[in-house]
């Protein structure tokens, strides 16, 4: 049994109360074949009068409520389950964050957190209780079995573990398939997910031919792994029936050769025939479960590996640790910070030593990967330094409460996330007190002037991701949802006007500059209309600061000071200068 499912409800209360009635359901439906066979036998042998047909149809009704009984409360141990499951596991996404979660695509997780875990019915439904009844059952049948006749109960004893150890042999290889299967399925979904996504992109630079053969290919790969598990399974349950029919042939012919030389009662004759293939019954639908249950169990696999998946302990734990003083814009300071990402070599930052004086506005320049967002996730806590530490008005933010923490925080990123609700309740995400009021004034201080001819204004609901609007009108809700977090004191941007036209760029810049009044302010940029917003400009280059420098104004190259003079220049181990 899988021992993280185990513990997961023996933690849940109402699912530990559903599983235990539908195991004891299970099982004595299991046991009343044994008072069903008697009440047979002694009928058929004309022991017991016709009266007796009464008790058997009582033993049958009692069966079926009990079979109905496990279904029942099966399905609500599969529902307890997988909706704890699933708790914890988009609660670990929360806590992951983007940094944690860089390493899984999100279409993986959408489809394991969806279609996979349903997957796990029939392991909870089905595999758990036959266990249960495996169990039980055949010890009980064998014990009757050896009270009526002992030949033929060691017959059974001894074919018996024959159809659990060809059930093992064939189970190893099913397990394999069945997580080759849920990895085709999985990167199906993640794949097509992608795809969806990129489709205008796709579409724009004519390749979206070429990604419907990719999706094609996977499905296919998908297609051919569901075929294979299905011929295992087959296989299977070919092997175990063939097991289960020779053992009984080896019982019924002994039997049926010692009634008709007469060493043998009429009664125990049919007794026996009638209890020999419950015996194996049980063991015969574990294993066909077992293999309908596995796609489920890779599912859960995977899900406990996410859940698993070494993080922050620091991070994820805020009760009892300091919270940040929330007096003004804080001083941040970075002494020889090194990031590293899981299975990456290069350091995304290395060595990094920088102060941000408080209300002071700094642009983080460089190519592409040299940093700059690494730099940003590391002052929202989606990161941690795997040497050196960050420190806000000089307490490490690693002591720090992160909830307290983000609280203080506006953040825009370059491709903010617009949910499918209202303009207004897209405004006020990250303040879920403001006022319809306050949410008019975010926007009109984000130069958000086009919410007021949507159909509905405020109120009219965006499709996913923002679909209906342009990238400009995007960002422009991104920052009004910065402004509507006055108590926000510090500023976080991840390059807010890239890929955006003239008119956008200049209303999102005028927007940032009164957004960083008064704020400390790490910008992240391209263009020079956002340089131009800074005091000073950092220049990263793989993961180094190359160059810091004060910001001459308007139309001046970063690296010259404001009367002329060129400042210092830092150069990094690669020898790249700025």
């Amino acid at each position: 049994m899988h021992k993280d499912l185990l513990r997961l409800m023996r933690a849940e209360r109402a699912v530990r109360l559903h599983l235990a009635v539908t195991l004891v359901a299970a099982v004595l439906a299991g046991l009343l074949v044994l008072v069903q066979a008697e009440l047979l036998a002694g009928v058929l042998s004309g022991r017991f009068t016709a009266a007796a047909l009464g008790a058997v149809a009582a033993v049958v009704g009692v069966r079926a409520l009990l079979a109905w009984t496990q279904g029942v409360f099966a399905g609500r141990t599969a529902t307890g389950v997988k909706s704890a499951l699933r708790r914890r596991l988009l609660a670990r996404l929360r806590e992951l964050g983007p940094g944690g979660l860089a390493a899984h695509r999100s279409g993986e997780l959408v489809t394991l957190t969806g279609r996979g875990l349903d997957g796990l019915d029939a392991y909870l439904t089905g595999y758990l209780p036959s266990i249960a009844v495996a169990g039980v059952v055949p010890i009980a049948v064998l014990v009757r079995l050896f009270a009526a006749d002992l030949a033929s109960a060691v017959i059974v004893l001894v074919t018996l573990p024959l159809i659990p150890i060809f059930g093992a042999l064939v189970g190893m290889t099913t397990k394999a398939v069945t997580e080759r299967q849920y990895l085709a399925l999985s990167r199906l979904g993640g794949h097509f997910l992608d795809v969806v996504r990129g489709l205008p992109t796709l579409r724009a630079f004519g390749r979206a031919r070429y990604q419907a053969g990719v999706i094609r290919q996977v499905a296919e790969a998908h297609r051919s792994a569901t075929m294979r598990t299905l011929r295992v399974a087959f296989l299977s349950s070919l092997v175990l029936e063939l097991c289960a029919s020779l053992s009984l042939a080896l019982v019924a012919v002994p039997i049926g050769l010692r009634l008709l030389g007469g060493s043998l009662d009429l009664t125990t004759a049919l007794l026996v025939l009638l209890l020999a293939p419950e015996a194996y019954l049980p063991l015969r639908a574990m294993g066909t479960r077992f293999h309908a249950s596995m796609e489920g169990v890779a599912a859960a696999d995977a899900a406990f590996a996410v859940l698993d998946t070494t993080g922050d302990d620091a991070r994820r734990e805020g009760a009892g640790r300091a919270a940040p003083r929330p007096a003004g814009p804080p001083e941040i300071r970075l002494e020889h910070v090194t990031v590293r990402y899981p299975g990456r070599e290069a350091a995304a930052l290395e060595d990094v030593t920088l102060t941000i004086a408080p209300g002071e506005r700094v642009a983080l320049v460089g190519e592409s990967g040299g940093g700059k967002s690494t730099l940003l996730h590391l002052l929202l806590g989606f990161v941690e330094p795997a040497a050196g530490r960050v420190l806000v008005d000089g307490a490490d933010l690693r002591e720090l409460d992160p909830a307290a923490w983000r609280a203080r925080l506006a953040f825009v990123a370059q491709r903010p996330h617009l949910f499918a609700t209202s303009v207004a309740d897209n405004i006020r995400l990250g303040a879920p007190g403001a006022s319809d009021e306050d949410v008019r004034r975010a926007a009109e201080a984000a130069h958000a002037d086009f919410v007021a001819a949507l159909p509905q204004g405020f109120a009219t609901v965006l499709g996913e991701r923002g679909a209906n609007l342009s990238a400009g009108q995007r960002q422009r809700v991104a920052l009004a949802r910065a402004f509507c977090r006055p108590e926000a004191s510090v500023l976080l941007l991840d390059e807010p006007t890239a890929r955006l036209d003239g008119r956008s760029e200049a209303a999102v810049v005028a927007g940032t500059g009164e957004l960083a009044r008064g704020r400390t302010a790490v910008i992240v940029a391209h263009r020079p209309a956002m340089i131009d917003l800074a005091d000073r400009i950092i220049r990263l280059h793989a993961g180094r600061v190359v160059a810091d420098t004060a910001d001459a104004g308007p139309g001046t190259e970063p690296g010259i000071g404001r009367q002329g003079e060129r400042v210092a220049v830092v150069q990094g181990e690669s020898g790249g200068e700025a």
